[in-house]
């Protein structure tokens, strides 16, 4: 039989790990935007490492059992990570729509210089995936 202080010792050391893996985690919104004309907004609370990557983050944020947010991506050699899909919603070279990245700043919205392999995101800000055209 299991005594109570080996359950006990067990539980604190799986909540310490939990702790640590969260400690020093800084979080900001996540918002995935579907410009289509039945297309919706869904907001996530997303954690990263301090100057880790936005890819870091949302692959965190997909593997969370709190979670519905889901996407995927395909290594470029040179760029890094391509978003392809979020939430099941795929871009289409015959449609010509793509997922854009956005960050909302205290002077409006603007547009990232780079994807989400090399954006560091940053406390409290707001970073949005756009589902566009061009």
């Amino acid at each position: 039989m299991v005594s109570c202080a080996l359950l006990w010792s067990l539980l604190v050391i799986s909540l310490s790990g939990t702790l640590a893996q969260n400690a020093g985690q800084l979080t900001f919104d996540l918002v995935v935007k579907d410009n289509q004309p039945d297309g919706n907004k869904m907001m996530y609370m997303a954690q990263a490492a301090p100057g880790g990557s936005l890819f870091g983050a949302m692959t965190r944020l997909s593997n969370s059992n709190h979670s519905d947010f889901t996407f995927t991506s395909s290594e470029h050699i040179d760029y890094g990570a391509y978003l392809e899909s979020v939430n099941g919603l795929f871009g289409s070279f015959q449609d010509h729509t793509y997922w854009e990245l956005l960050v909302q700043t205290a002077n409006g919205i603007i547009r990232s210089s780079v994807g989400i392999s090399c954006y560091i995101p940053q406390a409290n800000e707001v970073v949005i995936l756009n589902f566009t055209t061009w």
